[in-house]
């Protein structure tokens, strides 16, 4: 009777109650779980900054004194706040958007293929953080006077 009992397996730990501080630091997210939640952070990044984007925007198409006013905000900054913070917070919202952006092209390709396994998952994830954030650089590079 031996022979036919299955192998013994090394016992999974098993948690019950879940302590945050001294369980979850330890746990290693995979990456397709980090974009997800990259995902929804960028979404209420810009949800939360709409009215500076409504603002941005307003200000840069109504008329020749105030797109030179929105420029010189980049530059010179506006009340105590210096530009380079203003240059940051745009550069935020740009990775905010090319982020939810193709995380969103992600979910969607999922979706019409039905293509969902560990590896589909953590390939797309990679492509997904290497395009937001490459494309995050190349405009912050911009942004910043670089080229």
């Amino acid at each position: 009777m031996s022979e036919l009992s299955p192998p013994l397996r090394a016992k999974r730990p098993e948690f019950r109650n879940i302590n945050a501080f001294n369980d979850l630091p330890g746990y290693r997210w995979p990456l397709a779980s980090l974009v997800s939640g990259m995902h929804r952070a960028s979404g209420l990044i810009m949800f939360l900054l709409m009215p500076f984007i409504i603002w941005m925007f307003d200000t840069s198409v109504t008329s020749e004194v105030s797109f030179a006013r929105f420029t010189s905000l980049f530059n010179n900054g506006i009340g105590f706040v210096p530009g380079f913070l203003v240059k940051l917070v745009a550069l935020g919202l740009i990775w905010a958007y090319l982020h939810h952006f193709f995380a969103g092209m992600r979910h969607i390709r999922m979706d019409l293929f039905h293509t969902v396994s560990k590896e589909a998952g953590k390939k797309t994830a990679q492509i997904t953080l290497v395009l937001s954030l490459g494309l995050t650089v190349v405009l912050g590079a911009k942004l910043f006077g670089l080229y």
